[in-house]
This record gives C-alpha cells, sequence and structure tokens, in this order.
C-alpha cells in the first residue's frame, strides 16, 4: 500500500457513502478507491494538481471530478454520514490558513471566496465544532478577519448537548442566550467587559485543546496548512475530505 492510501478497513466503511458504487440508479465509475486515494495524495502532498503521477491518471480529468463533487457537495455529505458523534459537549474553534499567491482572487471577488488581507496576511479561517472526544461535526469558511462568534450559531444549529465549551472570543449575548435556550451548559470564559463574570468549570474547559488537536492533525495535509485553491468550494471540499479521514482513524 502506497503513503496517503486508504486501508482496507477505512475502504470498507467509506465505500458505501460514495457515488458512482454498484446499485446506484447511475454508476457513473467503477475506480471510487483509486480516486479517493488520488485527492488524498494532493492534499496530503499539496502538490499542484498538474504534477499528479501518472498512476492515478490524466490530472484534468481527476480534478473536473473533484471540482463536480465539491460544487454537488458530495465531499460534506460523505463527511456528515461517516460520523458517529459522543455529545455530551460540543467544543467551538477556529484556525488562520496563509493563502499562496496562487489563491488570489480579484479584489471584488475576495470576500465571496473566502479571502481577506488582515494582520496575518492573505488569509482565510476555518471554522469548526467538535464533539465531546474532539472529532468535527461542521466546518465553515470565512475571510481571514472576520470574527470567530459570527459563525457560532450557525455551526450549533440543531445540535442536541450537555455543554458548549469555547474561548472567550465566543462570549456574545446572542451566542450565550442560543446555548441556554437549547438547555445546555455555557463553559466559556467571560470577557472583561462584563460586569458580572460568569462560573467556568475549569476541569471540563480544559478538554477544549481537543478541537485544538483535530485543527493540529487537519494541518498535516499540506493542502489545509497553506490554502492554493482559488474557490471556497474546492478548499472547503478538501476540508470535509481531510475530515472524514479523521472519523475513519
Amino acid at each position: 500500500m502506497r503513503h496517503y492510501e486508504l486501508k482496507d478497513a477505512d475502504w470498507t466503511r467509506l465505500a458505501p457513502l460514495l457515488p458512482g458504487k454498484v446499485g446506484d440508479a447511475v454508476r457513473s465509475t467503477a475506480d471510487n478507491r483509486l480516486f479517493v486515494n488520488t485527492v488524498l495524495w494532493i492534499a496530503r502532498s499539496g502538490a499542484p494538481w498538474r504534477d499528479l503521477p501518472e498512476r492515478f491518471g490524466p490530472w484534468n480529468s481527476v480534478y473536473r471530478r473533484f471540482r463536480r463533487w465539491a460544487q454537488k457537495g458530495i465531499w460534506q455529505r460523505v463527511f456528515e454520514a461517516i460520523q458517529d458523534p459522543d455529545l455530551d459537549w460540543a467544543m467551538l474553534d477556529s484556525t488562520s490558513i496563509r493563502a499562496h499567491q496562487h489563491a488570489a482572487a480579484k479584489k471584488s471577488a475576495a470576500p465571496a471566496e473566502a479571502l481577506s488581507r488582515s494582520r496575518g496576511g492573505f488569509t482565510s479561517k476555518l471554522h469548526a465544532v467538535g464533539d465531546a472526544l474532539g472529532n468535527p461535526l461542521r466546518l465553515a469558511l470565512t475571510p481571514g478577519q472576520q470574527a470567530d462568534c459570527t459563525v457560532a450559531a450557525d455551526l450549533l444549529e440543531g445540535l442536541a448537548v450537555g455543554a458548549v465549551l469555547a474561548d472567550k472570543a465566543y462570549d456574545t449575548n446572542a451566542l450565550i442566550a442560543q446555548i441556554h435556550q437549547v438547555g445546555a451548559a455555557v463553559v466559556v470564559p467571560s470577557k472583561r467587559s462584563r460586569r458580572t463574570a460568569r462560573e467556568l468549570d475549569r476541569n471540563l474547559y480544559a478538554d477544549r485543546n481537543k478541537v485544538e488537536r483535530f485543527f493540529n492533525r487537519l494541518k498535516h495535509y499540506r493542502r489545509l496548512a497553506t490554502r492554493y485553491d482559488k474557490t471556497a468550494t474546492s478548499f472547503l471540499a478538501f476540508a470535509h475530505c481531510a475530515a472524514t479521514c479523521v472519523w475513519l482513524l
């Protein structure tokens, strides 16, 4: 088995979730495993599509198929289908990702592609909510300067958890009210501007390092440690693909 490729046990879990398999109304291909291994090679190595080894097939054909899956939301659906979460509590966090010059877009298109110039340079920000074990549940992509709290409500929408863990960047009245509304405990440090600080379960709050470790694992994929993709759709597709592999491990 080559480096970066799926093990047999992982493929057994993943194969039934992919389109084009035997039994589908329209069977588009019989080489899903090779295709997924190709995408993983690109994601882990960070190589340009044009540098794809010949064993994976014509690079342009593979790239166009990857884009079709990304635009149809297939990578996200597979990521959601593979999950078996522990919802005792959920953890929110984000990480900034420096964009390579090849990811540069026109100024008018940059916000739509989740790119911006901030103190850290040309960046995007990847947001995540994880379960009690630190496994990813949902991902979102925004321009690099956007505040963490702006997408937190969407990430938590519909999740039935016992508590929500996050750093003080998420301490907003609207988010705290949303967490209380679903009956979850708030494990978020209070900002200094609050007149009365909330009590904080520091033992539980320390568990938030698991979502930080998830981001560290995600950045083992060089295509995510640095953003090379011009479109938010492609970059987020790579993120969903890598996050799916986190569930397989």
